[in-house]
């Protein structure tokens, strides 16, 4: 660095310039420096690297530089030691409102949103890997998601291998899913259970009473992951109540054709159109297409002798054929499709 003005500093002075360093190395080397020589490199004399001679005014000796370095860092270890009483000081008076916002973060993540398939599959792996006793499972029909069936294959099957227990409700037209009930095949002992039902709104799976992953889009693509433990003994409660009025898939189909030649489809069909919903929601949550759900609707109208569908609102209402809706039951003739 090129010698700056007579009596200036152009550096901070816990840095010594160019030529203060290569004078204060000549000084320890010689065992003293004169004056003059110093004169633009007032960093030496404001680091105390130099002290007058008591024997020439004329000249300069270095200090030492160890006890060049303890002199400088004696003031700075004085405020690091200040600062570190402080922080604990500040952290005694924070101390009782820790466990408090560690409440509060913990209530905070009990809900997490779960935005792409990716990380929704990455979370659904993660639970399940963590999961000892049991993992309850609702599965809407999903035909020809052979990609769902080989993703669920590869989460469920170590499950089993570790003794896990699975629970599983399908609706009734999973029966006659190839696909599901290849899938089913692989995975059948004591400890995989599998029940078909009418009709499921939402697809639902509880891992451990710890965990529990519902859809928030018919997409598939957002989920939420809730871990409030609350929230998941109600789900568990919800899936008690499926549970328990579905069929066993190994019991056979559960198919009735009831007085009138009406089928038991039919009447929970007739239950949907009273309580207004369109041709597409009840086939979706009866796992059918659309075409068959609107088969089953036209044999209801010419069993009811209706015309239109305002008539057949009507008419469902006046026949009393919904004052014993069965919970669960399918019409062999009309499910496949």
């Amino acid at each position: 660095m090129a010698k700056g003005t007579r009596g200036t500093h152009p550096h901070p002075v816990t840095q010594l310039c160019e030529e203060g360093g290569r004078l204060y190395a000549n000084a320890l080397r010689t065992g003293r420096i004169e004056r003059a020589d110093v004169e633009f490199a007032p960093c030496l004399m404001e680091l105390a690297l130099l002290h007058p001679d008591p024997d020439d005014a004329n000249w300069l000796r270095p200090v030492p530089p160890s006890i060049a370095l303890a002199q400088r860092l004696n003031p700075l270890e004085r405020e690091i030691t200040e600062r570190r009483r402080q922080s604990i000081q500040l952290a005694d008076v924070f101390e009782p409102f820790m466990a408090l916002s560690a409440q509060e973060t913990t209530s905070a993540h009990s809900i997490t949103v779960l935005e792409g398939g990716e990380r929704i599959n990455g979370a659904l792996n993660l639970a399940t890997a963590q999961c000892h006793t049991e993992m309850l499972t609702v599965q809407p029909s999903d035909r020809g998601n052979e990609r769902s069936l080989l993703l669920g294959l590869e989460r469920d099957r170590p499950l089993t291998e570790r003794g896990v227990r699975i629970r599983t409700l399908y609706q009734h037209t999973a029966r006659y899913s190839p696909e599901r009930l290849g899938y089913v095949a692989q995975l059948s002992d004591g400890k995989v259970e599998y029940r078909t039902i009418d009709e499921l709104v939402e697809r639902l799976i509880i891992c451990d009473e710890t965990v529990a992953f519902i859809p928030t889009r018919d997409d598939q693509q957002v989920a939420l992951e809730l871990r409030h433990p609350g929230l998941v003994r109600y789900l568990i409660k919800v899936f008690e109540f499926m549970w328990s009025r579905a069929v066993p898939l190994s019991a056979g189909a559960p198919y009735e054709t009831a007085a009138g030649g009406i089928t038991d489809i039919q009447r929970t069909i007739a239950k949907l159109l009273i309580e207004g919903h369109v041709d597409e929601a009840i086939a979706r949550r009866l796992g059918m297409n659309v075409r068959t759900c609107r088969a089953h609707i036209a044999k209801l109208a010419t069993s009811l002798g209706s015309g239109s569908r305002a008539q057949l609102g009507f008419l469902i209402a006046e026949s009393g054929l919904l004052k014993e809706v069965p919970e669960e039951g399918l019409d062999q003739d009309g499910i496949a499709e």
